[in-house]
């Protein structure tokens, strides 16, 4: 199974798409499963069904960081590496799905209610559009890194 199933995989198992996506990484991040789930976890439909940046965009935001990002023992020449390969995952998903801003992934639709939820399964957007971003991000990641 490829790394991008095994999203997808979590993803249909009721996690969320940002969950999908990081814990997917964990064993290369020297991390447990359950703790990249719970770190993940605020970041769904993005961030906490807000609309904003994708969750599943948002994982791969949380893989970068984990892997190149800037800690006590790296230097600013970090925190460069690490934009420019947000920046690049950013725009090469924007450049296959024309966003990666949640709510416009779809279609407007807004989560926070139960009507906007309620729409979310009626337009099967689950399969439709959600699965195909944890799969594109996961696979982005590995390209990027």
């Amino acid at each position: 199974m490829t790394r991008s199933e095994r999203a997808v995989s979590v993803f249909d198992q009721g996690f969320n798409c940002c969950q999908a996506v990081f814990s997917s990484f964990c064993d290369d991040l020297g991390m447990d499963r359950d703790t990249a789930l719970k770190l993940a976890c605020g970041f769904g439909a993005g961030m906490a069904r807000n609309g904003e940046v994708c969750g599943a965009v948002s994982g791969g935001i949380l893989v970068i960081g984990a892997r190149c990002g800037r800690g006590e023992r790296s230097d600013r020449s970090a925190t460069e590496e690490t934009y420019g390969k947000v920046r690049e995952l950013m725009g090469r998903f924007a450049g296959m799905h024309g966003t990666y801003t949640c709510r416009m992934l779809l279609d407007g639709i807004e989560l926070t209610t139960e009507q906007g939820q309620l729409s979310y399964l009626e337009n099967d957007y689950f399969n439709r559009v959600c699965k195909a971003c944890v799969r594109d991000v996961v696979e982005l990641l590995e390209e990027i890194l």
